[in-house]
């Protein structure tokens, strides 16, 4: 239960005092648990997929109840001002420019081994003995669903700033629609591919860079289900739509984010 400051109507300045909350100390000791849990159940310890499991658990429930009391402090007790706002705004920002040095540093592994082929792979790039999949079969089609994906969630966004509910629910419907099926056809995918990620460099390069973006997409899809589900109950209005907008800027990084990889992993990487 949140408890609402009683000051409020006496506060000089457009800025939210956080309550005190006790999901930040519970996250973090969640993560700890699912970082520990991850390294033992990869090194095969007894119980690591347990602890594994538990920290996953634990992350996810005090992410919601986290996200939950940030809804309500926004929606509900009106502490989201426009200086807030745009302090959320930037947060946003800072947030996807660490992902871009993210996958900054995948393609950077990418491009040390393919610029220069070692001696051990046979001096070529793929590697001898490795068959790479046909970048215009299925990576050509996820190309299409993902920048069409950004079409439909940028014509809900105008749409909601013109007041068209019924736009914004189809378009962002549609997004969803395309990012599942988006993710079906990667994982069709990595299950008909011939190589692994333990087939040397390639295999690691490729499966580290396609499969954070796989990652990428399906957190951008719980993010943008989630802000239809606000839509739909009415949170989101024509000028107060911040998850919505922040959903949208995580979407289109997904989507540019992809075109590098299909360019550079897919095609380039493949000749």
């Amino acid at each position: 239960m949140i408890q609402t400051n009683t000051i409020n109507k006496f506060q000089h300045f457009p800025f939210h005092l956080v309550d005190p909350s006790p999901w930040p100390i519970l996250t973090s000791f969640s993560l700890l648990n699912l970082t520990i849990g991850a390294v033992s159940y990869m090194h095969g310890y007894p119980y690591g997929g347990y602890i594994l499991t538990s920290g996953f658990i634990l992350t996810l429930f005090g992410m919601v109840l986290w996200f939950r009391d940030v809804v309500i402090e926004g929606t509900y007790l009106g502490h989201h001002t426009k200086e807030v706002k745009n302090g959320l705004m930037l947060g946003i920002v800072l947030f996807i420019v660490s992902e871009v040095f993210a996958f900054l540093s995948v393609f950077w592994a990418f491009f040390h081994s393919s610029l220069s082929p070692a001696v051990e792979i046979g001096g070529s790039w793929p590697p001898l003995g490795i068959t790479p999949l046909d970048p215009f079969a299925i990576p050509l089609l996820n190309t299409f669903l993902l920048l069409s994906s950004g079409a439909f969630i940028t014509y809900g966004h105008h749409a909601l700033i013109a007041g068209n509910r019924k736009g914004t629910i189809d378009g962002v419907i549609f997004t969803i629609i395309l990012a599942v099926v988006f993710t079906a056809l990667q994982y069709f995918e990595y299950s008909e591919a011939g190589f692994t990620m333990a087939d040397g460099v390639y295999g690691s390069a490729f499966y580290a860079s396609t499969g954070l973006h796989g990652l990428h997409v399906i957190v951008g899809t719980i993010f943008i289900t989630v802000a239809l589900t606000r839509i739909i109950n009415y949170h989101s209005t024509t000028k107060h739509h911040f998850n919505f907008e922040a959903s949208i800027l995580y979407w289109h990084f997904v989507d540019v984010v992809w075109l590098f990889l299909f360019v550079a992993v897919y095609f380039w990487g493949n000749t």
